[in-house]
């Protein structure tokens, strides 16, 4: 059986293999699921009307939180920014207020009564000065995609949406060196940079609603980490408002600049606390000339780990993303979005991505790989797929994950990275902590950087369930030196559960900074640090 007997003369494999037989297939059978999952980009949508049943914040709350000592916004405001941005960039109407109060998972709402739409630099500095004069507390907000109550107000904050800020500024075609601002759509830059036979280092699942600067506030991971690297290694250089209206200049774009601190590092992941981000050079490596993908099933945990450690050995420098999927957690996707599982039903799930300049050469080391392991009886059944259209199909049985599972109800949602090897461990003790209490535990996420994604769900919001997953995840995760927060920030929901992570002495570290760039503590307060006298436990 040889690996170049899989391919079809266009080009577009689709390999379906069983361990009593392989065969080659045309593309025409992906027809049967494709037209449920054409939609793979997922445009996170608020509306008014569903904005209302999401109890606030600070009501949910009340024991947790109370509002800062911060002014109250006053007509005199309203009428300051309006002469500063326009009239239409200012918005004060509550039914457009709505969707700026509530994030994406509806657990968290806000009750901020404006909303901001600069267009520069200098319209930030001069609404930071100003609301820093005023002691106004300020909520930025990019995509509004954060699944951790990171990108809405708490209480009464200003909102302030780089939305409009999306304009490419420069991009080195020699050098791969992306300049932008922040309102720029994750989707539309990598776009652009196809174009040009480049793509953006990473890559989410709400890339057609998330913003470049979210990502890089919130220093997002998504599925392309295991090739690139974090948005540690990809961002060059920023620029960033302080509180007080201060511009800060880090805008580089060489790969090496080692002149004092790097303090552009104070940025990427301080989720708008520190100062907002204003513009970015980032750097972007090659459009790959072949991309296949592989969806296979396995019978247990371990032969998980066996296959991706085999990935990493066998594929090397062409592995771009291996990510796992457990049998509730598919069942989720494919039931509450009407999918179709493309090869048989398996207890655990593999997306294997590879990607790189010669075709040929990576269609053969794949499928190479998929022969041992198949011969070896490592995998149970699967598919693989080469060719835009059928990636994307595959994908979305992984991307649409999130979305599936609001369709439970509410979902309690839990990045985390720990050992790889207790990956199954963590779900399986959920399942036995919270009995049946829980509507649905599931677990899936990144494999190449040991990400896991634990969700629970009920039909509402349950307290009793809340409890009995808070803190017991998080001592969970300290027990096994994991962090309560891999890619998705802290936010306000993990504020009061980072000392799991981190010692005191870094908290310490990190509140002297605080103090040091936002003396009043305005910039999106309740977020990252601890309230040493709160306790999320309601």
């Amino acid at each position: 059986m040889s690996g170049r007997h899989f391919l079809t003369r266009r080009g577009i494999a689709l390999l379906e293999f069983s361990s009593a037989s392989v065969r080659k297939t045309s593309p025409v059978p992906f027809k049967t699921f494709t037209a449920n999952v054409r939609g793979l980009t997922i445009s996170r949508d608020y509306s008014s009307t569903s904005t209302v049943d999401v109890e606030l914040t600070s009501i949910r709350y009340k024991n947790h939180v109370q509002r800062g000592n911060f002014s109250t916004l006053q007509p005199d405001d309203v009428s300051f920014f309006r002469e500063k941005l326009g009239q239409h960039r200012v918005v004060t109407e509550q039914s457009d207020l709505a969707g700026y109060n509530v994030d994406w998972l509806r657990i968290v709402r806000g009750s901020g009564t404006v909303v901001l739409k600069p267009k520069t630099t200098e319209e930030i500095s001069i609404i930071l000065k100003y609301c820093n004069e005023r002691n106004l507390a300020v909520c930025p907000q990019a995509g509004n995609t954060s699944l951790v109550g990171g990108s809405v107000p708490v209480f009464d904050e200003v909102i302030l949406s780089t939305s409009l800020m999306d304009s490419v500024l420069s991009f080195d075609e020699w050098s791969g060196v992306l300049v932008c601002e922040p309102g720029c759509i994750l989707e539309k830059l990598n776009d652009y940079l196809l174009e040009r036979d480049f793509i953006m280092p990473l890559d989410l699942g709400a890339k057609g609603s998330c913003q470049i600067g979210g990502n890089v506030s919130t220093n997002a991971g998504g599925l392309r980490l295991l090739r690139y690297g974090s948005l540690h290694s990809t961002v060059l250089g920023c620029e960033a408002v302080l509180a007080d209206g201060t511009v800060l200049d880090l805008m580089s774009t060489m790969k090496k600049d080692n002149t004092g601190y790097d303090l552009k590092h104070l940025f990427i992941g301080a989720e708008g606390t520190l100062g907002i981000i204003t513009k970015l050079a980032m750097q972007c490596p090659s459009k790959p000339n072949a991309i296949n993908l592989a969806f296979i099933g396995l019978n247990s945990f371990d032969k998980v780990l066996t296959t991706f450690k085999r990935a990493k050995s066998d594929l090397g420098e062409i592995l771009s993303s291996c990510e796992y999927i457990d049998a509730a957690s598919m069942e989720c996707v494919t039931g509450n979005l009407s999918l179709k599982l493309p090869i048989a039903q398996s207890p655990f799930y593999m997306v294997i991505e590879t990607s790189g300049s010669f075709g040929e050469h990576d269609e053969e080391k794949l499928n190479n790989f998929l022969e041992e392991i198949m011969t070896e009886n490592i995998v149970s059944d699967g598919t693989i797929a080469s060719g835009s259209t059928q990636v994307k199909d595959l994908w979305a049985l992984r991307e649409r994950m999130a979305e599936a599972l609001l369709k439970d109800g509410y979902c309690y949602k839990y990045d985390l990275s720990i050992p790889l090897t207790v990956f199954d461990e963590l779900v399986q003790d959920m399942r036995t902590q919270l009995g049946e209490g829980a509507k649905r535990v599931c677990g899936y996420g990144h494999l190449g950087d040991s990400n896991i994604h634990l969700n629970i769900t009920s039909e509402t919001f349950d307290k009793s369930l809340h409890n009995k997953i808070e803190p017991f995840v998080y001592e969970w995760v300290a027990k096994h030196n994991g962090s309560i927060s891999a890619e998705h920030g802290v936010g306000f929901k993990k504020r009061d559960y980072l000392h799991y992570s981190k010692p005191n002495e870094a908290i310490g570290i990190m509140r002297e900074i605080k103090n040091l760039l936002d003396p009043k503590g305005i910039l999106n307060p309740y977020k990252v640090l601890p309230d040493t006298s709160s306790s999320l436990k309601l």
